[in-house]
């Protein structure tokens, strides 16, 4: 039941991701918003970004130092907040890019301090010997949250309309959240607690500053093209429909298959050899898709394919990697605080990367766009190959296979400290 709770969570925030992320710049397309404009759907990702600042005071109000929990205080609030978004986000237009990025910016708001709440409360709450399977729920939610936010609500929304999509994702998102709450309820609460959370203690740290220089130059070279895949379909001639059943079921079947193949090669052969394949691995998409666009040399259902690849498969694979990285490098002592440091640096190059994606395919075309980004990809390799780990991540395996990368053990803690 507590880990039923959990994925709940991780998978209504991935909802909101891929209403966000993949699902919301297609639609914008669709009603002709130029491609600048869908660039900046980037910025609704700044409350990621930001959500360090306020991750420390998150968990002194979740932890005091003495009464009861409130995890589930914070969860219920946060999650009133993005359904009430996602309501109204349905009865505005979404040509009116002004009024729904600032609705969506609240939601997201919302959506990150639910997450510090959540991830600290995993920790806290799991043995060690199950925190694998948090783990897993926190991959395998990313997935199917994306197919249900990505997949379904844009199906849903080329099928019959904007608002029937929006107001069903925000009746899913009540649905979810439903199991934690009375997980909260009945776990038992730690009255007296001693160390106090702080960024200070996470910024002194020389690894989690290399840790951090590693993740921006392996997401940007990921995620710059991300945010222009369902435009460039569209642009293509394929429906919202179609891009909803090809963003439901690349999450679902090809990401969360090669989530499990990114797992198993870190575990044989540690983060470095994955992080590196990936970034290969994505400069040979998009240079497909460069000549793609300039040429018409691929059919429509190999493009279509190349998008799933790159945007699923190889994202997944990649990110399994990077994740382990970040939770080798955080001080089980404050997961919560160094955990949302490294996903703030993510959100905060994903923003930067989807700005200038949008400048530059909407001033130089397509065939440009996927260009630079594939030499973005290679250039980055020597950078990360150098700042990655390059020892065994420590892992546990759980029973689906599903590689395990929090270690919660002493040694681990005086280790990242030094």
């Amino acid at each position: 039941m507590l880990l039923t709770g959990i994925t709940g969570l991780y998978i209504a925030q991935s909802v909101i991701g891929g209403i966000t992320w993949t699902a919301l710049p297609a639609v914008m397309r669709e009603a002709d918003v130029p491609l600048d404009r869908i660039g900046l759907v980037s910025l609704i990702a700044l409350p990621w970004v930001l959500k360090f600042l306020w991750a420390p005071r998150v968990e002194r109000y979740r932890l005091p130092k003495t009464g009861d929990n409130r995890s589930g205080q914070i969860v219920l609030i946060g999650g009133l907040i993005s359904i009430f978004g996602l309501i109204l986000a349905g009865i505005l237009n979404p040509s009116d890019w002004m009024s729904l990025f600032f609705v969506l910016t609240v939601v997201a708001f919302a959506a990150s301090t639910v997450d510090i709440a959540c991830d600290g409360f995993a920790v806290q709450t799991l043995a060690s010997r199950h925190h694998g399977w948090a783990n897993a729920a926190q991959v395998g939610g990313a997935y199917l949250g994306s197919a249900l936010g990505g997949g379904l609500f844009l199906y849903l929304a080329g099928t019959s309309e904007w608002q029937i999509a929006t107001w069903s994702m925000a009746a899913v998102l009540f649905l979810l959240g439903l199991p934690f709450l009375f997980v909260a309820a009945r776990v038992p609460s730690e009255e007296r607690r001693e160390h106090v959370p702080s960024l200070l203690h996470a910024l002194r740290r020389p690894l989690l500053r290399r840790g951090l220089f590693a993740a921006a130059t392996f997401v940007v070279a990921q995620k710059v093209s991300l945010g222009m895949a369902g435009p460039f379909l569209v642009d293509q001639g394929v429906d919202l429909s179609t891009i909803g059943i090809v963003n439901g079921s690349g999450s679902l079947i090809l990401g969360s298959a090669a989530a499990l193949l990114g797992g198993a090669c870190v575990r044989a052969w540690g983060t470095r050899p994955v992080l590196i394949s990936a970034l290969l691995l994505q400069a040979s998409l998009l240079s497909f898709l460069s000549v793609a666009s300039v040429t018409g040399a691929f059919s429509l259902p190999i493009m279509i394919m190349i998008v799933i690849a790159s945007s699923s498969g190889v994202m997944a694979f990649g990110f399994v990697a990077l994740y382990a990285q970040f939770m080798r490098l955080s001080d089980p002592r404050q997961a919560g605080v160094d955990f949302t440091l490294f996903q703030c640096c993510d959100a905060a190059v994903s923003i930067i990367g989807g700005v200038v994606a949008g400048q530059v395919a909407e001033a130089f075309g397509y065939g440009v766009f996927f260009s630079a980004a594939a030499a973005l990809a290679l250039a980055v390799v020597p950078l990360v190959a150098r700042v990655s780990a390059q020892d065994q991540v420590g892992t546990v395996s759980n029973g689906l296979g599903v590689t395990l990368l929090r270690s919660t053990s002493s040694s681990r803690a005086d280790r990242t400290q030094n």
